[in-house]
């Protein structure tokens, strides 16, 4: 099974081979700062502040979570580490924008798409969403690459307003249908 969801008092928690994705507390504010606290990362997102504090951070962790928005830390399952986040935000009933980070010394290590895979499966199945859309910055194809392996098309480009780079970046847009599973249905066994 590619993720597991485990819900305990009304957070919920997704397990895949490698990683645990879980919500956010506020004792995570040193080490999501330190994961996120680096320019490579935080160039490449639209809401993230640079220079990254323990402050941002601190915030950050205090917004509030609605069920219909699930924002997770990404952690190691061995070690138990966080090394990025990744969320779904609401943009109408059906219609989702996903969004991720990892920090830089696991990149290339496919945690991204893993993680991506099961948020999709949480899309689909619990949010009842028929469309996801994602984005990357021009200059960052790597993200593009994660979100074509997860299925995502080409839509179009726009410009989206950098807070850490200070000014409208270009953009490539992509989507992805819901309408059809992304992996063929488990088998049950009797």
């Amino acid at each position: 099974m590619l993720g597991a969801l485990v819900e305990e008092s009304e957070t919920v928690f997704a397990l895949t081979k490698r990683l645990t994705l879980r919500p956010g507390w506020p004792e995570d504010a040193p080490a999501l700062s330190a994961a996120i606290g680096h320019e490579a990362v935080v160039r490449n997102l639209s809401r993230a502040p640079w220079p990254y504090a323990l402050g941002d951070a601190e915030a950050f962790l205090s917004l509030p979570r609605a069920p219909h928005q699930p924002r997770f830390q990404i952690m190691t399952r061995d070690e138990n580490r966080l090394v990025g986040g990744i969320e779904l935000i609401s943009l109408d009933t059906r219609v989702h924008e996903l969004g991720y980070w990892l920090t830089p010394d696991i990149w290339g290590r496919g945690f991204a798409t893993e993680a991506g895979r099961v948020v999709i499966e949480m899309a689909r199945d619990a949010l009842r969403s028929e469309r996801l859309i994602g984005r990357h910055m021009d200059d960052n194809p790597a993200s593009g690459r994660v979100l074509r392996k997860l299925g995502f098309i080409e839509t179009g480009r726009s410009r989206l307003f950098s807070l850490a780079r200070g000014s409208e970046v270009e953009c490539v847009d992509l989507a992805l249908d819901l309408a059809e599973p992304c992996s063929a249905p488990l088998p049950i066994a009797a």
